[in-house]
């Protein structure tokens, strides 16, 4: 078992490991960001999507 010493000195963990969470969402955010401006996806999912409106039966 952890004694309550132990448990304060890994208090501070917690925020620094939110933090690199923080930055790693972001860090994925940006590179989605950036990848859904390009003109190829932009084509990929308008192409994917006219695809699906073709199969719909109305």
């Amino acid at each position: 078992m952890f004694s309550t010493r132990n448990r304060r000195r890994e208090a501070g963990m917690v925020t620094s490991e939110y933090a690199v969470g923080t930055v790693g969402s972001c860090g994925v955010a940006g590179a989605l960001i950036a990848l859904t401006q390009t003109d190829w996806f932009r084509n990929f999912i308008t192409s994917t999507l006219d695809q699906i409106a073709n199969l719909l039966p109305f």
